[in-house]
């Protein structure tokens, strides 16, 4: 480590420090190596450029994510700027760095997978038919969560009975504070990490998205949440996670695996998915995120609003949308939000 401070001095120092943290919060050797890989080649072409991580721009990071193209897969190209976006993040929350430069090229990375044509194109009367077929409530509680919702699978694996609010229902009220005056909603805390203790459990999941979000539950998934809460066992940890297993691992929290096995059983049977296809033929939990996103937006013409929801907006215009949740964000949910069930 440089002698002027954890964190600071050369380029090699912020590396090493980084990988040291992320080795705490118990990534696997194989997840460090890759961050190591990544952010060395990135070094090296700052250095290239007489450059460090700290002087480097907005256009200096989308220069390398664009010399990457043509080399590596464009999933890969996505990969390496999720890392380089995780480093600078972490150094600007620690105090080291200023600034975080990859956090435009990610929204504009997003972007430009969010709207690929190359994915499956299914219509919302599809999606209906899909939907329809799911019959076990925990199974379909699950299916029209990430559909309405756009979360992630780790995301839903974190949800806790705190992080929904229900106005009168039969489900017992024990909502965060942060729900105040937000009923029929659902919060998606940005905080929790695999590895982690959160509410008092260590998590199997990371919720990747930016920031906290408040996301509207509307009547169709109100009556499936509450289906699922009338027939959900006896949680076993005392977090009391939403979403619990009813198999071999009864009343345990479900895992990102068991959410993408629920997803794929059903699609396999509506032939939406094949041992082998990629992502751009099989239906699978991160595809029920582009379905909300692509639909959501379409309808809205907001992509400011969508963005909000999915977790994606930068912090100058967060706030916009975060004041005024009750009125804009909720508003143009409800009016646009498809219908499912």
């Amino acid at each position: 480590m440089s002698e002027t401070g954890r964190g600071e001095g050369t380029a090699t120092d912020q590396v090493a420090y980084f990988l040291e943290d992320i080795t705490y919060q118990g990534k696997s050797e194989r997840t460090q190596d890759a961050y190591e890989r990544v952010l060395t080649d990135f070094r090296e072409y700052l250095r290239s450029r007489d450059l460090t991580f700290e002087e480097a721009n907005h256009r200096d990071c989308m220069a390398y994510v664009h010399q990457l193209r043509g080399a590596v897969a464009d999933s890969t190209v996505a990969t390496y700027a999720s890392y380089l976006h995780r480093f600078y993040d972490y150094m600007l929350q620690v105090g080291r760095f200023d600034d975080n430069p990859m956090a435009l090229v990610l929204e504009e990375i997003d972007e430009s997978i969010n709207t690929d044509p190359a994915r499956r194109d299914i219509s919302v009367p599809a999606m209906q038919s899909f939907v329809e077929q799911v019959s076990h409530p925990l199974d379909r509680a699950v299916v029209v969560t990430l559909l309405k919702t756009g979360i992630r699978a780790g995301e839903l694996c974190n949800l806790d009975m705190r992080d929904l609010y229900l106005a009168e229902s039969f489900v017992p009220d024990t909502h965060r504070p942060r729900l105040d005056g937000r009923p029929q909603s659902l919060y998606v805390d940005s905080t929790p990490s695999a590895g982690s203790l959160y509410n008092g459990e260590r998590r199997t999941a990371s919720n990747k998205r930016k920031r906290d979000t408040t996301v509207p539950v509307d009547e169709e998934l109100t009556e499936v949440l509450e289906r699922w809460l009338a027939a959900r066992p006896d949680p076993v940890s005392e977090a009391d996670p939403l979403f619990v297993s009813t198999t071999n691992s009864w009343g345990e929290r479900l895992t990102p695996d068991m959410v993408h096995h629920i997803v794929e059983s059903h699609a396999r049977e509506m032939g939406w998915y094949r041992a082998g296809g990629g992502p751009e033929e099989n239906v699978t939990p991160h595809y029920f995120r582009h379905f909300f996103t692509t639909h959501l937006r379409d309808r809205t013409g907001d992509r400011g609003v969508v963005k909000y929801l999915r977790g994606d907006v930068a912090s100058d215009v967060i706030d916009t949308y975060t004041h005024d949740w009750g009125g804009r964000v909720r508003a143009v949910y409800e009016e646009h939000i498809y219908k499912i069930c």
